[in-house]
């Protein structure tokens, strides 16, 4: 970093790349270039912006730019190429704070609910806490596991008073790791900005490129970026995430357009083959992150492309005016809201706890919302469906259900199963046109368990069913009314209560 320059002198408002040797032409690598840039900029807590115009290309060196100071990446576009990386796992741009984290001290367990943690801390933070003892999130099926470690987050405030929000999720006995990331008190913006990617030609199996923009810092404002992607040949290998936000909070992502990404198969930890799950968006170990007004270039329908998002120990997620191909909970959400959306073919596939709240959108995924088969279908608190269409598998002759998943009650996930205590619908449409025949009329829960047909049928590890379903303005454009299951026993205790149109 050139030490010797004088800011003061050589800098107007912000810090250019062209000042630290950047060509933008399209074809110089200019990635050291940039490097250097921000980190004069951090040092010296300037913003850093893109020269007008720009062309920067990116390539394979294992090298990462860290941003902690406001970023306009204006109209340069920069092209990042995949086809030869030193090392897939390096991100391009990593947003950080300059607060370090640090160890927790003092806290030797934890309750579920527990208001306060026991101890201050010198900031506010995001409490990250795991025990490697303790397995969670057992899968199962054709990606089959034998688990992860018992993993938490929680905003804890200075005194120790633990946010209502953000409550722990489990009993922890012991920690093997308690790290408290501090939440900065000002907003850092990454602005503007056109990113393509030329996919990677690796060979089609679990090794994740994660050739991003990575958010590590809480209190993170994206806004006006564009990602693409091209050259997706026969085969490659998937993507972690182009914006990959990870043990952070308070993150809003807005005004921004990505890419889904094309699905390629392998084999499976069961030995069978798989389609593998790969990312323009990966959000984990974090809470409050908001998606605004973000869509995406490829058809949110087309099922040639991965579903755009996953997530896994994440809380308060939003979709917002969003029209994306899929929202997902892997290892667990508490709460989410998706309002004035449309979700793609990919769906809304949860696992997780509190409310999930779904408003004024249209949703065209297989169910109307999927709980996550191979971690239990298991949401423990209530759905709350507002004003929303649903058309089912995008329009594709199918058989709808509201409530999709398969649950044999013989796999121990590591957790007890619930189904939703309340389902709350309070004006839906079930655009069901497209029926096959005979059709009976649109289910509310798919079928389960096929041989879940008496009570002779033992579940090892038992599904707690739900209390009620609660239905208000639901209308079908095949004038068949709604029914509960094609497996009439399964849910037979679950109330289902019709409130009067208004």
């Amino acid at each position: 970093m050139p030490e010797t320059y004088d800011f003061r002198k050589n800098f107007g408002t912000a810090v250019l790349y062209s000042e630290f040797g950047a060509r933008g032409d399209g074809v110089t690598d200019d990635i050291e270039a940039i490097i250097r840039a921000h980190a004069f900029a951090n040092q010296h807590n300037l913003p850093v912006k893109a020269d007008t115009d720009a062309k920067y290309y990116i390539g394979g060196t294992d090298a990462t730019a860290i941003i902690q100071t406001d970023t306009d990446f204006g109209n340069a576009e920069f092209f990042i190429d995949d086809t030869n990386v030193e090392n897939r796992s390096t991100a391009i741009f990593l947003v950080s704070s300059k607060l370090a984290s640090h160890p927790v001290e003092g806290v030797k367990n934890l309750k579920r609910q527990q208001t306060n943690l026991g101890v201050t801390l010198p900031q506010r933070s995001l409490v990250c806490a795991t025990d490697k003892n303790v397995k969670r999130y057992i899968r199962y099926g054709a990606n089959q596991n034998q688990g992860t470690p018992q993993t938490d987050i929680f905003i804890v405030e200075t005194n120790g008073d633990i946010d209502p929000k953000t409550p722990p999720l489990w009993d922890f006995d012991q920690f093997t790791e308690l790290t408290a990331y501090p939440i900065d008190t000002t907003q850092l913006k990454v602005t503007g900005g056109r990113f393509t990617t030329r996919a990677n030609a690796h060979e089609s199996k679990y090794a994740y490129y994660n050739r991003s923009l990575a958010i590590r810092r809480s209190n993170t404002l994206v806004e006006g970026l564009e990602h693409y992607v091209v050259d997706e040949g026969d085969h490659g290998a998937p993507y972690g995430g182009f914006l990959n936000i990870f043990r952070c909070s308070n993150v809003t992502v807005r005004d921004t357009i990505l890419t889904g990404h094309k699905t390629y198969r392998t084999i499976g930890s069961a030995g069978r083959p798989v389609s593998m799950g790969t990312y323009d968006i990966s959000i984990g170990r974090a809470t409050h992150v908001s998606f605004i007004n973000c869509r995406q270039t490829n058809d949110i329908n087309d099922r040639t492309y991965w579903g755009i998002m996953g997530s896994n120990y994440c809380k308060n997620l939003l979709y917002e005016g969003c029209s994306l191909s899929r929202f997902d909970a892997h290892m667990g959400v508490a709460n989410a809201t998706i309002r004035n959306s449309t979700i793609g073919s990919a769906g809304i596939s949860v696992t997780g706890t509190g409310t999930l709240l779904i408003e004024n959108t249209t949703a065209n995924g297989s169910n109307l919302v999927g709980l996550r088969t191979d971690y239990g279908c298991t949401w423990e608190g209530d759905f709350i469906i507002r004003n929303c269409v649903f058309i089912p598998a995008a329009g594709r002759t199918v058989s709808a259900s509201l409530i999709g998943g398969s649950y044999s009650g013989q796999h121990d996930f590591g957790y007890t199963c619930y189904m939703p205590k309340t389902i709350t619908i309070d004006g839906l449409h079930i655009d069901d046109r497209n029926h096959p025949d005979p059709y009976e009329g649109p289910a509310i829960f798919a079928n389960f368990n096929r041989s879940n047909t008496s009570d002779a049928y033992v579940e090892k590890y038992p599904y707690v069913r739900g209390e009620e379903v609660i239905l208000k303005n639901v209308t079908t454009a095949s004038g068949k009314p709604l029914r509960t299951c094609d497996n009439t026993h399964m849910f037979k205790d679950v109330k289902i209560t019709t409130v009067d149109k208004d």
